[in-house]
């Protein structure tokens, strides 16, 4: 007879979640490539529930969401070309749907019952739990990254980073420690976009350090996941495992601490 195969219940993945160092009360921005966890029994739900099971009612799960339109509507200078304006749908956080290549995991925090999800499109983060309404609200337009962004609030409330299978070079919260960073010769972009509002669609362009590429020349194009595991070497964070999907947690403002001087000290002056 043929072995059955090992499935994976919320109860396994908040054992794993605990292991690893995730505690109540954290407020945690995650990112998965689920399909590395394993056969789990509800999806990747069972996954946010886990997360939430550990967390309690005093925890917060974000997850980064950018937006997805599905195809680039944009110019190279940041205009949406003529010929799809009319056609391009007003961003609303109430219905804009997470982009794609964030992965699955991405998508059901930003659906789930309760979710709140900041304004700023392209960097536009959804959160569940406690504090969703404190780190989302009132997101900066321009410079998304940065100052009162969802990103510093989670450093200043002593938040968490978890990559469940995740590349490394994918933890979008190093983009506040390319804003926060001193570097010469920052690369910037303006994009329009359009919004919602009870007025009807409001187009706006935006200002931000361009986050689709290192933001000054030197770096390699993954270069975020150098900076972490140069981050866990130190004996910072935490590996482990979620499932079968080896996995990291780290603290929000260690590693944007550490990226900073890491950036500074090879292309600052």
């Amino acid at each position: 007879m043929s072995e059955t195969p090992r499935v994976l219940t919320r109860s396994d993945l908040a054992a794993d979640l605990r292991r690893l160092g995730l505690a109540e009360g954290d407020a945690v921005m995650v990112h998965a490539a689920f399909g590395r966890v394993g056969p789990v029994l509800g999806g990747p739900d069972a996954l946010v529930d886990a997360m939430l099971d550990v967390i309690g009612p005093q925890g917060t799960v974000l997850g980064y969401q950018d937006w997805e339109l599905s195809v680039d509507v944009w110019d190279d200078d940041g205009r949406v070309v003529e010929g799809l304006r009319e056609h391009v749908p007003p961003f609303d956080p109430a219905t804009a749907r997470p982009a794609r290549d964030h992965g699955v995991l991405a998508s059901v925090i930003g659906t789930r019952q309760g979710v709140r999800r900041s304004g700023n499109p392209g960097a536009s983060v959804a959160a569940v739990g406690a504090r969703a309404e404190e780190f989302t609200a009132d997101h900066p337009l321009d410079y998304g990254y940065g100052e009162g962004s969802p990103f510093a609030r989670l450093v200043a409330a002593g938040g968490r980073v978890l990559m469940v299978g995740a590349p490394l070079d994918t933890m979008t919260i190093l983009h506040h420690a390319e804003h926060l960073a001193v570097l010469p010769g920052k690369r910037r972009i303006r994009v329009e976009y359009p919004f919602a509002t009870p007025e009807g669609t409001r187009w706006r362009t935006v200002e931000e350090f361009d986050t689709s590429r290192p933001v000054v020349p030197g770096p390699a194009e993954d270069y975020f996941g150098q900076i972490v595991e140069d981050h866990l070497a130190t004996g910072a964070g935490r590996r482990g495992r979620i499932g079968d999907a080896d996995s990291v947690l780290v603290e929000a403002a260690a590693v944007v601490a550490f990226a900073v001087a890491w950036l500074e000290s090879r292309y600052g002056r």
